[in-house]
């Protein structure tokens, strides 16, 4: 148990960043693209024996829209773990429900339920008219908020934390008290799409950016990890803490609590604090672990730092709670009692969605193959560089998912909202594997190299951006100079599938064909009868460009053809397309022909 002196050691001790708290629509090159602000200041009186707590907010919202605003939506999150919720009862409903809530929500009684009320809601001193409608707060505006317009709104409310049952709550399975993520009323965000003040239902979550300043009111016992930098003014008063946390530009605010925790740190080479809270209670070989753990998380910071762009933050933190792993701002929640190698590769997953969740922070109702396939991409190359795995491909498993799925008559294209998937192991599938694959394929497309360049422009032209599925493909086109909207059509907007064959041989000549409905430019090789191999590249024709390759390049296949027959120097012993495997074909059986 740590002192209130050492207390103030657990967050890096610098009151600024290197995130300037600028809009992220001033640092846009588009002169139409706009993007809302919000900064939060609460303060928050926790009770950790009712598990209930009050709180007051004072928001300031920056209207950078062209938009007149009438309305504006706070979420309630915590609403979601109350009996008969939307939550409830889609997973009793849904043909395959997550096992962590199953019918768990139905059973909850009074005082294990979750909630926030809101007491009272004010714009600019005005009491507001206001409704809860389930984990959505809608609020009619006395006065509409005018382009350009700052509007302060103060907010009293109260909530208590659920027992713990899908990311937030109390008392998670392994014993940590507070996990406590999406707890606070949070202000919906409002983009050229309109409102998205999705109902929570089980998927993951859209934010405003902006400037947090929480001060939190706890038992003096407890050891608080999260997110922000805590300022020095500590303050105790009888058995309770005042802790001050200020967070610059960040679309969450996340805080997890336990008498029991241990508290490490290890700096980063030319980058942030990494810190690391975990139970005493873990036995002395996961205790190890955790340890271990940890120069392995610097690893993996630099590793993505460098293929992706620089962590702008100071610090970050590696915690044990929650029910899995999960990403919140300048921190993850992950469950500890696990194997080395599974709590390294869940860290590696939750640290990489810093940069597609957190920085770049997709719109996860909408796109969230963008951010979980993504993720998944480069958290399984890291894992391969970081674990010594040695993959020729590390992203092999992720197209065996999605074969499995587009094989299963069960997937649903890309562009489904999250909550609508008929099945969870589609969502989970089509999000994380069909996600991965489309960046993996990517590089098939474009080379190598020039995906990983992409991958770097992406991120600095979008970070703060919020980016659309467009964005990652035209950033793909500029690097390029290629046309590759086709892509994003057939393998994100639909559920067309890749199915090439080797048709025929005959001595010198070569036939294929198309089987599948979506084009792909093809790689094959060519073994002849004396033994010599050939690699060759057929260039897609309205891609209208060829990636860097060593192989001889023959003729363009316009996708209209379903054939296509090319000459060789030599007589054909066999024919093989995509040797590699880098192509999502979903018969590689007629890949191969051998005469």
């Amino acid at each position: 148990m740590l002192s209130i002196g050492c207390l103030s050691l657990l967050f890096a001790c610098s009151t600024t960043s290197p995130i300037t708290a600028q809009n992220p629509a001033t640092k846009s090159n588009n002169p139409y693209y706009w993007q809302q602000h919000v900064d939060y200041k609460m303060e928050i009186d926790m009770d950790v024996e009712s598990y209930q707590y009050q709180g007051k907010q004072t928001l300031v919202y920056t209207n950078n829209s062209p938009d007149v605003l009438n309305r504006v939506y706070y979420h309630l999150y915590f609403n979601a773990f109350q009996p008969n919720s939307e939550m409830d009862i889609r997973s009793r409903t849904i043909a395959d429900p997550d096992g962590r809530v199953g019918d768990r929500i139905s059973k909850l009684q009074p005082h294990e339920i979750g909630y926030i009320k809101v007491n009272s809601l004010k714009q600019n001193g005005t009491t507001l008219k206001h409704e809860t409608v389930g984990t959505v707060l809608e609020v009619q505006l006395a006065k509409p908020i005018q382009p350009g317009e700052s509007v302060t709104f103060d907010m009293d409310f109260d909530g208590q934390v659920p027992v713990q049952i899908r990311r937030s709550g109390r008392n998670n399975k392994e014993g940590v008290a507070l996990s406590m993520t999406q707890w606070y009323p949070k202000l919906a965000e409002y983009d050229f799409e309109g409102w998205h003040a999705d109902p929570y239902i089980g998927r993951e979550f859209h934010g405003v950016w902006g400037d947090f300043d929480v001060k939190l009111t706890i038992d003096k016992d407890y050891v608080v990890g999260g997110t922000g930098y805590l300022q020095d003014d500590v303050k105790t008063k009888g058995k309770k803490k005042t802790l001050h946390f200020v967070a610059p530009m960040v679309h969450d605010f996340t805080w997890a609590a336990d008498p029991d925790y241990i508290h490490d740190s290890v700096q980063v080479p030319n980058g942030p604090m990494l810190h690391f809270y975990y139970k005493n209670t873990l036995d002395a070989e996961k205790q190890a672990d955790w340890k271990k753990l940890q120069p392995k998380t610097v690893e993996l910071m630099q590793y993505f730092s460098e293929h992706i762009g620089t962590y702008p933050y100071k610090q970050y933190s590696v915690i044990q709670g929650g029910d899995g792993g999960m990403e919140y701002a300048m921190c993850t929640l992950i469950t500890g009692n696990r194997s080395f190698g599974s709590l390294v590769g869940v860290t590696a997953h939750e640290l990489a969605h810093t940069w597609f969740q957190f920085l770049l922070a997709t719109n996860e109702a909408k796109h969230e193959w963008m951010d979980e396939g993504f993720t998944s991409y480069i958290s399984d190359y890291a894992m391969n560089e970081v674990m010594d795995e040695g993959k020729e491909n590390p992203t092999s498993g992720a197209y065996r998912s999605y074969l499995f799925l587009a094989k299963s008559g069960k997937e649903q294209p890309l562009t489904t909202h999250a909550d609508r998937y008929t099945y969870n192991q589609a969502y989970g599938i089509a999000a994380y594997s069909k996600g991965e694959v489309f960046l993996s394929q990517l590089g098939y497309i474009i080379g190598e190299e020039n995906l990983k360049t992409t991958l770097k422009k992406y991120f600095n032209d979008f970070a703060f951006k919020h980016p659309k599925p467009l964005d990652i493909i035209r950033t793909a086109e500029k690097v390029t100079d290629f046309e590759l909207d086709w892509y994003l059509i057939d393998f994100a907007q639909t559920t067309n599938t890749i199915d090439y064959a080797v048709d025929s041989i005959t001595d010198k000549t070569v036939s294929l064909k198309r089987i599948g409905i979506m084009p792909m430019p093809i790689d094959l090789t060519v073994t002849y009868t004396d033994g010599t191999t050939e690699d060759f590249y057929i260039p897609l024709q309205m891609m209208r460009g060829e990636k860097p390759t060593e192989a001889t390049i023959i003729a363009d296949w316009a996708w209209a053809n379903p054939n296509y027959t090319f000459e060789v120097s030599k007589t054909v012993k066999s024919v093989e397309i995509d040797p590699k495997q880098w192509v999502a074909d979903v018969n590689r059986d007629n890949n191969k022909l051998e005469k």
